[in-house]
């Protein structure tokens, strides 16, 4: 016990959700009672969490500039930077694009021995004075550090996986700053919490590279200066390259990419959260749409319906549209009245701890689909059955489009838009007319996933893809019979490709005619 007769000033520490901080409250105890009074709480403030898990208390007399620190015990397991990803991920990560680094670069020169790879974090954007936008973090960089903050930067220098240094570069601690925007982990904490080697301020960094190349004469810079993320290190970088007699650099995008396509069991466990979380959002919004709501109404619902189980916020503007506004296939302006008799198309999707869903649902706002609605609607839905289907033979998603448009095409034949004495080569060039999208594009941590693998690559377990047929009947159309004029649907869908049947992970939301109506016929919807 502490006897001493003065307060005595503890500071607890806990864990919060965010899992780089701790929140830290400051209270005044009564020493005599050897500290289990309570008198008075005096302030609060945030600190870094430098390592471990759960809770310490800082304990010092206030007639004593000693501090005593008693931490809990650590929970068992590893720390994990996003829910279900551990430390040891991250490091995996790190070590197979050093190794795929140096084998592509050993083919081409055996000379080279080192490699010094830097990869930004994203930086705040403001939309105007002193008024941010949203901050997203450049996924490559979280994808391999797993941290959230912005204005830092990852280092890997040496040869192989097995021989890497990693460098974090972060923000250094400054109260005032942290007052504002939040605490920062700061250069004492990141080793412990992100699991790299070491850690520097973000400002070392110029003087760090310049001390790297002194070291080693023969090496080769790998950075992405063709989509720069981070001003300072780019500049940084840019007068490296136009000073040094080292010119040779590439951009390590294409390495990431290819590592980011396969989901680990972490990765593919978050993703079925996220499509989860969207479906029964959507699905929500369907049951509460009726005629005369608004788009807008529309968006808000979904919106809020996806934050409310658990998602950060949505993973693009959505589109919401009804009526012949469907027909506007990236249609974000959201805010028109939808009338009785109209559908509206939602393309929407979450963002769920940096994992992206992505779900297009079509619908008749007052419940009922008209038989030109429903003609449509099974089409575009029996095109997408056979393309899921399709999947278990491990196609590329560019043979998925050439199997939509020829599906697509005989689905309108039948249907009379297109003429019975078409070719097999004229229905799928028409059949292109109606659904000018591809079907098809990677998903992860970005909507549009790893931009730099090309749609030739034939699909293999651990992918992760929309499947995403159209028909865009517009009024001025004049092969399609006047019925279907102003009609827009689109039917969208994840695709987790496995080692036999596909695993359609927004199966939650419904798409089959008869569950859409009887959905929107016993729901109880709230009025908007």
């Amino acid at each position: 016990m502490y006897n001493c007769k003065k307060f005595v000033k503890i500071q607890v520490v806990w864990d919060i959700r965010v899992s780089w901080l701790r929140r830290s409250y400051h209270y005044y105890l009564d020493a005599k009672c050897g500290g289990r009074k309570l008198l008075r709480k005096v302030g609060t403030e945030f600190c870094a969490l430098i390592a471990g898990i759960g809770f310490s208390w800082n304990i010092k007399c206030s007639c004593s500039t000693k501090t005593t620190t008693i931490k809990a015990p650590q929970t068992s397991g590893q720390w994990q930077l996003l829910p279900g990803v551990k430390q040891d991920e991250f490091r995996e990560r790190r070590f197979r694009l050093m190794d795929d680094i140096h084998k592509h670069a050993s083919k081409h020169d055996n000379s080279l021995k080192q490699h010094l790879v830097v990869i930004p974090s994203a930086t705040k954007v403001y939309m105007t004075e002193k008024i941010p936008y949203m901050f997203r973090q450049n996924t490559d960089f979280l994808y391999l550090s797993g941290c959230l903050e912005p204005d830092s930067a990852l280092v890997l220098t040496g040869m192989r996986g097995d021989d890497h240094v990693s460098t974090l570069f972060v923000r250094e601690r400054d109260m005032h700053s942290e007052l504002w925007d939040g605490p920062r982990t700061g250069v004492e904490g990141a080793p412990a919490l992100f699991g790299v080697d070491q850690a520097y301020a973000l400002t070392d960094l110029e003087s760090f590279i310049a001390s790297f190349m002194r070291s080693h004469r023969s090496f080769i810079l790998w950075y992405d200066f063709m989509n720069p993320h981070q001003p300072e290190v780019h500049r940084t970088l840019r007068d490296f390259l136009g000073d040094t007699w080292n010119k040779m650099w590439e951009s390590p995008k294409p390495f990431i990419h290819r590592l980011r396509l396969y989901k680990s069991p972490a990765e593919v466990a978050l993703m079925k959260a996220s499509c989860r979380i969207a479906s029964d959002a959507i699905a929500a919004t369907i049951a509460s749409s009726h005629s005369g709501i608004t788009e807008h109404q529309l968006y808000a619902r979904v919106d809020y319906e996806c934050r409310m189980r658990g998602a950060e916020y949505l993973a693009y503007p959505p589109v919401v549209a009804g009526g012949d506004r469907a027909n506007i296939i990236h249609y974000i302006n959201n805010n028109q009245v939808i009338n009785k008799g109209e559908m509206v198309l939602m393309d929407a999707g979450c963002e769920y701890h940096g994992y992206s869903s992505d779900i297009t649902r079509t619908w008749p706002v007052d419940g009922q689909f008209s038989q030109a609605q429903r003609d449509l609607y099974e089409a575009v839905l029996s095109v997408q059955t056979e393309l899921i289907a399709m999947c278990s033979t491990l196609p590329t998603l560019d043979r998925l489009f050439h199997a939509m448009c020829s599906l697509l095409g005989r689905r309108l034949q039948e249907l009379g838009v297109l003429s019975s004495r078409s070719t097999e080569d004229e229905l799928s060039r028409a059949a292109y007319s109606f659904c000018p999208h591809h079907v098809s594009h990677y998903l992860g941590m970005d909507v549009h996933d790893t931009a730099l693998i090309p749609r030739s690559v034939p699909l293999e377990p651990g992918m992760v893809i929309t499947i995403e047929p159209g028909v865009y009947v517009s009024p001025s159309n004049k092969l399609a019979p006047s019925r279907y004029h102003g009609l827009g649907v689109r039917i969208e869908d994840d695709v987790l490709i496995t080692g036999s049947v596909p695993l359609v992970l927004s199966a939650g939301c419904p798409k089959e005619i008869d569950d859409i109506e009887k959905l929107m016929c016993t729901s109880h919807s709230v009025d908007l």
